[in-house]
């Protein structure tokens, strides 16, 4: 069958990067199915297929040839595996390599995990610096890959490692790779000017694609692998420039200068002094809006940070200077605090300010509306029913956005039309790592706020993960709602019907006895169960409440006020009251099935405590034993700094669930992982800055690249095809 394939490959007269992959060498109508799994589907799919990591065979060093504290590498089988504690305590994992002329032994110290990661007489490559001891070569450490047939079989010695399907072995993508870069790499196309590849030593895309599939050695592949990597991150980076830069250019703002009057007017609203951190904040922000030029900044702060103030202060300067103002929140809940913060702040000022969400009948709808339309409404607080169709504004001058990795860019883009375009301040209470910043959030400046106000109190973590630990827990948690104060109860899911046999739980909440002791098998994952079960159990005898995002809005906001008013000594609830809820005396959160909450969920959520003057205490109620899982646990523990947690969370989660955008889709990226490619995402955006900064983007010699941004990317970043 391949030399039928080869055969009608070589009669087609007009190579082309798009032949359907099924007319490739080697592949035919039973293997095409295989390869379009991989979502490889032409030539160019083939080709810019980048291979999930390569063997250097070329360096496997013999044991008799191995030399101390250099880095090598060294072939051999699995014959033993053993994890043990050592006389310091410490747990000890070692796995025993067989390499023909001698055996090398692997260890890792306390990292137990790491024995299942091995099975007996598999191939595998170590690499590291080894030690000589007790006469037998150690490596500390190592890293490791697995062998599999194809790769000992293999010609060469520099081999690439493709993702695979059922039924499709490496040895066959790797054939189809090498003969298709052999047959279609000549008719790839430079995007990149001469002067870039020079200036950033890259290969050409055409030498970089036979390089990937066809190496001769490792440098030959890392570089090529370099070159499709920055390529990619320079065509994110330019697209968001261009879309910066199409800002600049767009519509004026209103400038909303702020003197001394205004200042001190806004400021003497607040019942404390402003940080250090808030007082730059405030700088860069009136720097911005001061201006004719529309302001595009996030707002990023730690939990307790006063970002909202900031957001606050910003809006009283637009509505000084004859202006309106809003802030769109991402859910009802978050738009009621904001309302009760800025109503109570204001309770005395001349600000007209009104709240616009669903939950208003369609009379306090309407003239809401027409009140927004007029501009009698100067301060308005919202939730996505801000940019809705028939919502306009006389004079907007400001708009907030909180939360903004829950919005698309058309949600924020939605405010820019008209004669003037208002200034936008985008929010997170979630600090965000660097390199999420450079790609999400790149075509914003950032202003960070770093700093805690005054007095604000680290809270006391602790993780809780067995009998006795919880048993005081509760012990601990009862005394405190005895003296006064208030508890959160949050967990992962709303109810049963979530992901989990209902009749099964209803069976279950039957058959348990008012008073029985619970156990740590049984923590409800939802958070009904969980308000059923403790009403009658640990907070039996205490007032508790339960809110989660299916109840009716009247209901929930009413419990919420409850427990705002104290009438409620618990609230047992689902990540709902994740950001915006602030009640002072709330000093108490636990928080079940902790493991399923990423780090800085649990930093987010454990925020909602200590906000007064009580100390804050925060449970974390898990029984996970996975290393990830205990990580993320530890680091919530053992850091308060929100800063260091998000970048640790990125590193063990990556950027969809950091986000909360896995289910809306990734960065729009081919080949670059922004953990790993950090230092090249800092040399694309340079590059890319300096190409618009230059003008050199609308040259004739950057015209194949800046085509090739305005096709990836002109619909997704709303791009101008012109200018």
């Amino acid at each position: 069958m391949d030399e039928h394939v080869i055969d009608i490959a070589e009669r087609d007269e007009i190579p082309s990067l798009q032949t359907p992959v099924q007319f490739l060498p080697g592949v035919g109508p039973a293997r095409a199915p295989l390869l379009e799994r991989l979502e490889l589907k032409t030539a160019e799919d083939v080709l810019l297929n980048v291979p999930r990591d390569v063997l250097d065979l070329s360096r496997v060093t013999r044991v008799r040839d191995l030399q101390p504290d250099t880095l090598q590498s060294v072939k051999g089988k699995v014959v033993d595996r053993d994890a043990r504690l050592t006389n310091t305590g410490k747990m000890m994992t070692a796995v025993l390599l067989d390499c023909g002329d001698g055996y090398v032994r692997g260890m890792w110290f306390n990292q137990p995990w790491m024995i299942k990661k091995f099975e007996d007489q598999q191939t595998v490559l170590f690499s590291g610096k080894p030690k000589w001891k007790t006469g037998r070569w150690e490596f500390g450490n190592p890293e490791f890959q697995y062998l599999d047939t194809d790769d000992s079989d293999a010609p060469s010695e520099v081999l690439p490692r493709y993702h695979l399907t059922e039924g499709l072995r490496m040895l066959e993508i790797r054939r189809i790779s090498r003969a298709t870069t052999e047959r279609f790499a000549e008719l790839i196309v430079e995007h990149l000017p001469d002067e870039l590849l020079t200036r950033h030593k890259l290969p050409r895309r055409r030498d970089a694609i036979r390089q990937l599939h066809v190496p001769k050695t490792m440098a030959e592949f890392q570089a090529a692998k370099r070159r499709l990597i920055f390529e990619d991150l320079l065509e994110f980076q330019v697209g968001l420039a261009l879309r910066r830069r199409a800002w600049k250019r767009g519509p004026p703002a209103p400038p909303l200068p702020v003197n001394a009057k205004i200042d001190a007017r806004a400021r003497r609203l607040f019942a404390f002094q402003f940080t250090a951190g808030q007082n730059q904040a405030v700088a860069e922000i009136c720097r911005d809006i001061a201006s004719d030029q529309a302001m595009h900044r996030l707002l990023q702060a730690d939990v307790g940070a006063g970002k909202t103030a900031i957001a606050i202060y910003a809006m009283l300067v637009a509505v000084a200077n004859g202006h309106q103002a809003l802030i769109m929140t991402p859910t009802e809940l978050l738009a009621t605090q904001h309302w009760n913060t800025i109503d109570s702040l204001l309770s005395e000022s001349r600000v007209e300010r009104r709240l616009l969400t669903g939950s208003l009948t369609d009379l306090q709808r309407r003239q809401t509306l027409a009140e927004m339309k007029s501009g009698a409404a100067q301060l308005i607080v919202g939730t996505q029913a801000l940019i809705q169709k028939n919502v306009h504004f006389a004079k907007l001058g400001l708009v907030v956005i909180d939360e903004q990795h829950k919005f698309g860019v058309a949600q924020r883009a939605h405010f820019g039309g008209g004669g003037l375009a208002p200034h936008v301040l985008v929010m997170t209470a979630t600090p965000i790592p660097r390199s999420l910043c450079l790609t999400q959030f790149g075509d914003l400046d950032i202003t960070s706020i770093t700093d805690l106000p005054p007095g604000r109190q680290k809270i006391v973590t602790n993780r809780v993960f067995s009998e006795p630990t919880r048993q005081r827990a509760w012990e601990f948690i009862r005394q405190q709602l005895a003296a006064g104060r208030q508890a959160y109860i949050v967990c992962p899911r709303i109810g049963a019907s979530d992901d989990a046999d209902e009749a099964s739980v209803v069976e279950w909440l039957r058959n348990l006895a008012p008073g029985a002791a619970s156990s740590s098998a049984d923590m409800p994952l939802a958070a009904e169960e969980a308000f059923a079960k403790l009403s009658i159990g640990e907070l039996k005898g205490f007032r508790a409440g339960l809110i989660h995002g299916r109840m009716p809005r009247d209901e929930r906001t009413a419990t919420m006020e409850r427990f705002r008013d104290g009438d409620l000594q618990a609230l047992i609830s689902t990540t709902v009251i994740e950001v915006g809820v602030d009640v002072s005396n709330a000093t108490l959160m636990a928080i079940f099935h902790a493991e399923r909450f990423g780090l800085s969920q649990l930093h987010q959520l454990r925020g909602r405590v200590g906000r007064g003057k009580f100390q804050g205490y925060c449970f974390l109620f898990s029984d996970a034993d996975d290393p990830d899982a205990l990580r993320r646990l530890h680091a919530v523990e053992t850091s308060t700094n929100g800063f260091q947690i998000a970048e640790a969370d990125f590193e063990l989660r990556g950027p969809g669930d950091v986000l909360g955008t896995r289910q809306h889709g990734e960065l729009p990226l081919r080949f670059a992982n922004i953990l790993r490619d950090q230092e090249l995402l800092v040399e694309a955006r340079r590059a890319a800055g300096d190409a618009i900064d230059s003008g050199a983007i609308d040259t004739a010699e950057y015209a194949p690249l800046k085509l090739q941004v305005l096709d990836r990317f002109a619909t997704l970043m709303d791009l101008p095809q012109t200018g």
